[in-house]
């Protein structure tokens, strides 16, 4: 997914702030379902992040052009690991390794993966070259 860096991404300095890379991973998680044509949030069942190690390698800055990128690492019952990259330039300047676990909105408790949220994971790269 492309993003393009505005001007109320960044700081005083033009560097996007360093919270926006976490934005922007979010809005590429949820385009892997809109690209499916299914929404995120259905019949109350959605995820959340779990936990998250990030790294910050490269800044961007105001007028970059941004590739986000989404890659399958495990899927169990109720959880997801996936791992996410921007690049610019296609350099990496920002990694993240994430845990999403699946949610019943209703009951605020954790939940089977349905098939149809399975489906939409298996659509996603095993690495980021597409593999």
């Amino acid at each position: 997914m492309q993003i393009r860096v505005y001007y109320e991404d960044t700081d005083c300095g033009g560097i996007v702030y360093h919270a926006n890379y976490l934005n922007y991973c979010e809005r590429a998680r949820s385009e892997v379902f809109f690209n499916a044509k299914i929404p995120p949030l259905q019949e109350g069942i959605g995820f959340v992040v779990k936990d998250m190690s990030i790294a910050f390698l490269r800044p961007a800055k105001l007028g970059d052009l941004l590739e986000v990128k989404t890659a399958l690492i495990a899927q169990k019952s109720a959880s997801v690991q996936l791992a996410q990259s921007i690049l610019k330039d296609n350099k990496e300047i920002f990694k993240a390794s994430l845990t999403l676990v699946c949610m019943d909105s209703k009951t605020q408790r954790i939940a089977k993966i349905p098939q149809w949220a399975q489906e939409v994971f298996n659509t996603l790269p095993k690495d980021y070259n597409g593999k």
